[in-house]
């Protein structure tokens, strides 16, 4: 075995900037992350009686996370767990703070939709990507991403997501729902996203 020298506990490795960091970092810069959340706010609810809400602007980099690395919502909740880069993204801190649960992510994504936030806050982030020169349109790849959802009814609301039902990818049934994803084939950012409409009524 090879003799280690001294200075070896001294020398600290630099760490790779991955893709996904330097994409983070790039949205971190892009985005009007004040904008948007006083958009939702009027929407989102404050602290009362029972337990105080996440920061909103917690869950808004939550949702958008959800969004561009694919995770489902029990899926993101776990990635919050595992990926110190996704926590500090947030703006969470695992030693202190306590994280979101699957359910705290599906609420927020419902409340975006029933309030028709989530379309818009896609299309303007789509744009602000084009405009900073961050997505290049040289091809476009559609793919059909499935969303799975927990298929028990052993929750508190003893029901389905009723958002979801059963859908086929390959020749396996799954319970979720298809997104289909239009990706830039240069540079792997997605740049459109069709969802089935939702089988509960929307707001007016």
């Amino acid at each position: 075995m090879k003799q280690l020298g001294l200075s070896i506990p001294l020398f600290i490795k630099k760490p790779k900037v991955t893709r996904r960091q330097k994409f983070l970092e790039e949205m971190e810069q892009v985005i009007s992350w004040a904008e948007w959340t006083n958009r939702i706010a009027p929407h989102y609810p404050v602290a009362g009686l029972g337990r105080k809400p996440f920061a909103l602007e917690a869950m808004l980099r939550i949702h958008l996370m959800q969004q561009w690395f694919g995770y489902s919502d029990p899926g993101m909740e776990e990635a919050l767990h595992d990926v110190p880069m996704l926590r500090e993204f947030a703006g969470l801190d695992a030693g202190e703070d306590a994280m979101p649960d699957e359910t705290t992510i599906l609420k927020f994504r419902h409340l975006l939709e029933k309030h028709h936030l989530a379309q818009s806050l896609f299309a303007e982030t789509t744009a602000q990507l084009a405009q900073q020169g961050l997505l290049l349109r040289q091809g476009t790849i559609v793919d059909a991403t499935l969303i799975a959802a927990p298929p028990s009814t052993k929750n508190r609301q003893r029901k389905r997501d009723g958002e979801m039902s059963s859908t086929k990818k390959g020749n396996n049934y799954y319970f979720g729902l298809k997104a289909h994803i239009g990706v830039d084939a240069d540079s792997g950012l997605v740049h459109s996203l069709k969802l089935p409409r939702p089988k509960w009524p929307m707001a007016t």
